[in-house]
């Protein structure tokens, strides 16, 4: 009877771990918002993926705490992504761009109504305003013909990104001019 008192209070231990964690991870969330100023439903979707995160190894923990072996452990989390992996074989880069979309979040100055220059080639950019940036995509309004692009978050933190001010004119000096 003892034996479970101990794994009863371990769980116990576990969960508040989890909450601690997930609070702290909160407020890291909270404080990015105010200081990027980012849109509530991108807030949303990093907090769903970096909860799910959280909760997958509480409850491997859990399992390990009550005594599932090791060796089936990991047998059932091999299985479990052996499916997640055939699922996603041809679908591997929306696992790039939700982890890209993360990164995003937290790393990039880039944020919404901001007027960007992409360096694709040397010679070629892409310039436009972020309208939204989402779990997969980044959505972009051309400035030349006003269309929208949808470039993917995996995508565009590869690229080379330049931060275009608007207002600012480009002022030509004349050859003439001392």
């Amino acid at each position: 009877m003892e034996i479970y008192y101990i794994k009863i209070v371990e769980s116990i231990v576990a969960i508040f771990v989890f909450l601690a964690i997930r609070i702290v991870i909160n407020r890291i969330i909270n404080k990015t918002i105010i200081e990027k100023v980012v849109q509530k439903s991108r807030t949303q979707l990093v907090r769903r993926a970096i909860n799910f995160i959280l909760i997958v190894v509480t409850l491997i923990v859990l399992m390990i705490i009550w005594g599932v072996k090791q060796s089936e452990l990991v047998v059932f989390i091999g299985s479990i992504l052996t499916i997640v992996g055939v699922a996603f074989f041809a679908q591997w880069s929306l696992l790039s761009n939700i982890t890209s979309s993360i990164i995003l979040f937290f790393g990039h100055s880039v944020k919404i109504g901001d007027t960007i220059s992409i360096m694709e080639t040397k010679d070629y950019e892409i310039r436009g305003e972020v309208l939204n940036i989402g779990l997969f995509f980044t959505k972009i309004t051309l400035v030349d013909t006003n269309d929208e692009i949808t470039l993917p978050n995996n995508i565009f933190i590869i690229k080379t990104i330049r931060k275009v001010n608007p207002t600012a004119e480009v002022l030509e000096i004349p050859k003439n001019a001392t």
